[in-house]
């Protein structure tokens, strides 16, 4: 892949652009990096996305830029990521530093607190549209272990309340035995 300085500009640039148009969290950033990286330019594929954004919420930090971390080193190596985590991190800087140095402003603003509210459903619907590729993605393995896993994960989350680093950890250490087991039949 050719890289020159415009390579590493359209990674900055399209990080700085979907930094500052997603709102709502990590989450609402992995369809925008589909978008971009895996639609558009086809940089990796929809299962590499699906990795790179699991290994971004498991690992410490923001998961949006761990992700433009992650997408940046995928395509253009070190200097890559340090490009698009440059680009994801300006605008939440920016953004940060207005609203806490006009605070009041934006509490007390009528107007300021609806266009929030009605971010809301829009991240709602993003948050939506990335668990459903998720689970077409898990069950088009075929895998009875890893689609039961879908709904029990759900269940221990939101009907017992079990917290979610606790599912994660169980799941991972499932899918582990389950590789260990695998490879002792083998």
């Amino acid at each position: 892949m050719k890289q020159g300085i415009r390579f590493y500009g359209w990674l900055f640039g399209v990080n700085l652009f979907i930094s500052a148009f997603t709102f709502g969290g990590g989450y609402v950033v992995v369809p925008m990096v589909r978008r971009y990286f895996v639609a558009k330019k086809t940089y990796f594929t929809e299962e590499d996305l699906i990795n790179m954004a699991a290994v971004a919420q498991s690992t410490p930090g923001a998961i949006a830029v761990n992700l433009s971390a992650l997408a940046g080193y995928r395509v253009a190596g070190l200097w890559g990521a340090l490009a698009s985590c440059l680009g994801a991190v300006i605008p939440p800087l920016v953004i940060l530093t207005a609203v806490s140095s006009f605070y009041k402003v934006f509490v007390t603003n009528m107007v300021l607190a609806a266009v929030l509210k009605g971010m809301e459903a829009g991240v709602a619907a993003l948050m939506v549209d990335l668990i459903v590729d998720m689970c077409v993605l898990i069950l088009k393995q075929r895998s009875l272990f890893l689609s039961v896993m879908i709904p029990l994960s759900w269940i221990a989350n939101f009907l017992l309340g079990i917290h979610v680093v606790v599912i994660l950890v169980v799941c991972c250490v499932l899918c582990i035995l389950q590789v260990v087991i695998k490879r002792g039949k083998a």
